[in-house]
């Protein structure tokens, strides 16, 4: 079987770096050749730090993909959805590749972000840099549940990476990703029941809330897939912040990029009666990519072509 990059799938952890970066050098076989080092990288962290549960994934930009690995492509593969209505945007900030590193440990997780830097070095330059954690019980920092929603088991698999339909890339999975940021000052001004009725959730114990409306963030993200299954995407999102800036990193894994784009629609754009996800009215989308993030057996594969 065709192995998925372990960070696809993985449990969720304690802590998260987001790395985006542009390549600098015409050199693609050292590029191709360094992504193989990494995943070894990765591989090396996890057997010697086993307790940390250290993953990562390595993403292929829709519009990098072909200089990259000339020939074949992901079926699929598309850029960044563009969308606005009103005030409500999903800006694209195009990136060439993606690293996604998680870890229990801190300490690990920036360790890691560190090689993949020193790997990297020359090629490429860092056009963004997160770091994400667990809050409580993985809540975000409006005080709401995250993932309630995300499949468990092989179901992930099964929702999260591609499979027969595209025999040349099955076990790779298509990633969105955006910044959010909140305005936590316009929020925590809402009273609990204001919140709960946007959410579509109750905070404390993440139970539906009875006639929330269509415009809530519940309503407005449970998207069914063609054939009635739910959920469409393996969300993998994760709150940043500091002091003055704090949001939520999302990142959704898919074997169709259609999931991520339905979602996104039903969220900005809503309905024809103006029903959108009323969360958008106090976190905004400040950055957006696309990418593909190939088996482990693809990488490896074209590490010497």
């Amino acid at each position: 079987m065709t192995q998925p990059q372990k960070g696809i799938c993985a449990e969720p952890n304690l802590h998260a770096q987001y790395l985006l970066f542009n390549v600098v050098d015409d050199d693609m076989s050292a590029v191709r050749s360094k992504l193989a080092a990494c995943l070894d990288m990765f591989d090396h962290f996890d057997d010697e730090h086993y307790e940390a549960m250290v993953s990562g994934v390595i993403g292929v930009g829709s519009n990098f993909w072909a200089e990259l690995y000339p020939g074949a492509m992901p079926n699929a593969l598309a850029p960044f959805p563009d969308m606005q209505s009103e005030d409500r945007c999903a800006p694209v900030i195009p990136c060439d590749l993606f690293v996604q590193i998680r870890a229990d440990r801190l300490d690990i997780c920036h360790a890691v972000g560190i090689r993949v830097m020193e790997i990297l070095r020359l090629h490429t330059e860092l056009v963004e840099q997160i770091r994400a954690f667990r809050y409580l019980d993985g809540r975000d920092l409006t005080g709401f549940v995250i993932t309630d929603d995300n499949p468990r088991g092989m179901k992930k698999f099964e929702i999260a990476t591609v499979g027969q339909e595209d025999a040349d890339f099955i076990g790779g999975s298509y990633i969105h990703v955006q910044r959010y940021r909140h305005d936590m000052t316009r929020w925590q001004a809402l009273s609990e029941k204001r919140q709960e009725d946007i959410m579509g959730k109750t905070k404390e114990h993440n139970l539906p809330v009875v006639d929330s409306g269509l415009s809530s963030h519940a309503f407005r993200t449970k998207i069914t897939g063609a054939n009635g299954q739910f959920p469409i995407l393996l969300n993998q999102s994760m709150p940043y912040g500091n002091m003055s800036v704090q949001g939520l990193y999302f990142v959704s894994c898919a074997s169709h990029p259609n999931a991520f784009k339905n979602l996104l629609h039903s969220r900005i754009y809503g309905d024809q009666n103006g029903h959108y996800d009323r969360l958008l009215d106090y976190s905004n989308a400040e950055t957006g990519a696309s990418f593909f993030a190939p088996s482990i057996a693809f990488i490896r594969s074209h590490a010497e072509d």
